[in-house]
């Protein structure tokens, strides 16, 4: 990552966590290039892409001070699954990295109801914005869709969308929410440092009859990237909303 956007980012976070309060005047250029060991060229990007992106006033002759932070992105109403995912469609470009037909993980094969290393096909995909890289998404479907899910179609057509020419009609999502750091492969997508933490989303897709159709994992970066939820009090730790599940060994005479 350039090292303007790694100041950004912390300087950003120093903004959102309330280190840094509206009115706080930040470090001058100078004083910035010192204690981030960078050039007054990179702190000058870094502070354009505050200013621009709201989170600070810069006032020629004076300095630069933390305004008001912009409103938090709410969760729209009532978005359904498919919604969402036509959302994310109409708001970034897609790159196809790969697809192409493989065994089946073991997790992957449980998931689909497959054998061991049955094959299945794989889709590597990164949506950005502007040029920016927010997520990193695999897919893994059943064989019987390869002719569906090429890279030429991938180009054209959301994964759903070639699902449902294929006739499948969504049903439910399980999803499990969790964390890792970053690998190579995915630093690289993403652009980011080996070892910075990602969000990990990992889905089953069954259509309307409970058949499993795709193990579907998204992967993002917390600086970019959040995960929203509009919970009734009534509602809170069901498995419908989600629910916090810890991997420790249970005494179930309790």
């Amino acid at each position: 990552m350039p090292r303007h956007r790694q100041l950004y980012l912390v300087l950003r976070d120093q903004i959102t966590t309330g280190a840094l309060v509206p009115g706080d005047a930040l470090p001058s250029e100078q004083a910035l290039g010192e204690q981030y060991d960078v050039s007054r060229i990179t702190v000058r990007r870094a502070l354009q892409d505050l200013s621009g992106g709201g989170f600070v006033e810069r006032r020629h002759g004076v300095g630069t001070f933390v305004v008001e932070a912009p409103r938090p992105i709410t969760p729209p109403a009532s978005l359904t699954m498919r919604g969402a995912l036509r959302q994310a469609q109409l708001e970034t470009t897609v790159e196809v990295i790969e697809v192409e037909q493989r065994p089946a993980p073991a997790l992957v094969a449980r998931a689909l109801d497959e054998g061991p290393q049955a094959p299945v096909v794989y889709v590597l995909r990164v949506r950005s914005h502007d040029g920016e890289p927010l997520m990193i998404s695999e897919a893994w479907l059943p064989v019987r869709f390869a002719d569906h899910i090429t890279p030429d179609a991938l180009q054209q057509h959301a994964l759903y969308e070639l699902m449902e020419d294929a006739g499948v009609t969504l049903g439910r999502v399980t999803q499990e929410l969790t964390a890792e750091i970053a690998d190579p492969v995915r630093a690289r997508l993403l652009q980011v440092d080996i070892g910075s933490p990602l969000l990990r989303i990992n889905r089953v897709v069954r259509d309307i009859g409970g058949e499993p159709v795709q193990y579907h994992t998204l992967y993002a970066t917390p600086q970019r990237s959040r995960i929203l939820t509009d919970v009734p009090a009534d509602e809170i730790d069901t498995a419908t909303t989600g629910v916090l599940a810890h991997d420790v060994e249970r005494d179930d005479r309790r």
